[in-house]
């Protein structure tokens, strides 16, 4: 499997998992997490721009759209924030996302972010060399 295609499905991964998480956060109230004023009418709204965002990056990433990769490295970067907020709070004894599959959520992100953050590298590693190789 090429590297391109592995990065497409880390991507749809990913993107699925954090948009499960955004369905976990409002039976967790993250509104009242972030101190964010509206509830979850606001938070709805916001979540639709977001989540139209991460299917348009899919599909900018699998047309093979240089986009695509940077809207892939948006959704690590998205999802490295995502934990890092949630560990915070947790540390701090938040009672909030404690229940075993939140927490399986926040280390899926974690992982999946970590192995597309991998794949990028990779595949922008391979790209240099065969650059590299053509100006021989």
């Amino acid at each position: 499997m090429s590297t391109k295609t592995i990065l497409s499905w880390l991507y749809l991964a990913n993107a699925s998992v954090l948009i499960t998480h955004q369905i976990d956060a409002a039976y967790w109230h993250e509104w009242d997490l972030f101190g964010m004023p509206g509830g979850i009418q606001l938070n709805l709204l916001l979540n639709i721009p977001l989540v139209m965002l991460m299917l348009f990056g899919q599909q900018r990433l699998t047309q093979g759209y240089a986009d695509g990769f940077v809207f892939s490295w948006l959704l690590v970067a998205g999802g490295i924030i995502a934990v890092s907020l949630h560990s915070y709070f947790l540390l701090q004894g938040d009672d909030a996302f404690r229940l075993p599959v939140s927490l399986g959520l926040l280390t899926a992100t974690f992982l999946l972010s970590l192995a597309q953050a991998i794949a990028l590298f990779t595949l922008h590693n391979n790209c240099n060399q065969d650059d590299a190789q053509q100006s021989y």
